[in-house]
């Protein structure tokens, strides 16, 4: 099946590296906010690069949140989450009191502990620990690494977990919640591993 995939713009996301990487891969994307264009895609991919308030004020700004609401929660259209785009999938984050994420699945956000032997924000290449949704790393390595760069992350019921990273801690790497993928890391940025994950995915959805 050929699909058409959507990148919304709201603002603070890494959009077009996004769309070069899907594009270098033959991917149908396009880069919007507007409501037709997300109405008619067959997937939606919500990036993101900066503070957790923000990407939930220009979501409100861009009158988005009812129509990803609609799209996602009630006709069931494929969400995958990146960095900050994972983390607002979630109830709240400790970096925004006050500011409610989707709350699509349940989880918080909160701060990676301080450490002497660790640098915070988590910057840098990490190897991702698979322990479900195995079609997502399909043709990777058993461990294979990612690019991270993120100062939170998701405290997340382990029935939701389906890829941690150690960095002190285990935390998620990948969640996921029926039509709902999110991954802490970069993909985009991730070279040859990130290339196959986002293969993986959209073979997965049969786009």
């Amino acid at each position: 099946m050929s699909g058409k995939i959507a990148i919304i713009d709201y603002g603070v996301g890494n959009v077009h590296s996004v769309s070069c990487a899907l594009t270098y891969l033959g991917y149908k994307n396009i880069i919007t906010r507007r409501h037709d264009l997300l109405k008619s895609s067959d997937a939606l991919i919500l990036p993101g690069v900066g503070a957790f308030a923000e990407a939930m004020v220009n979501l409100k700004n861009f009158d988005l949140l009812g129509l990803l609401n609609e799209e996602v929660l009630i006709k069931g259209k494929p969400m995958l989450g990146i960095c900050l785009g994972m983390q607002v999938l979630g109830k709240t984050s400790q970096e925004s009191p006050g500011c409610n994420g989707f709350g699509w699945i349940d989880f918080d956000v909160i701060s990676i502990p301080q450490s002497s032997r660790l640098r915070v924000p988590h910057v840098g290449w990490n190897t991702v620990h698979v322990n479900g949704r195995q079609e997502l790393f399909s043709n990777l390595n058993d461990e294979p690494h990612f690019y991270f760069d993120h100062s939170y992350y998701a405290n997340c019921p382990v029935e939701y977990v389906m890829a941690g990273c150690d960095y002190g801690m285990m935390m998620p790497a990948v969640v996921a919640k029926n039509n709902i993928v999110g991954v802490q890391f970069h993909p985009e940025k991730s070279q040859q591993n990130g290339l196959k994950l986002f293969r993986n995915y959209f073979n997965y959805l049969g786009i």
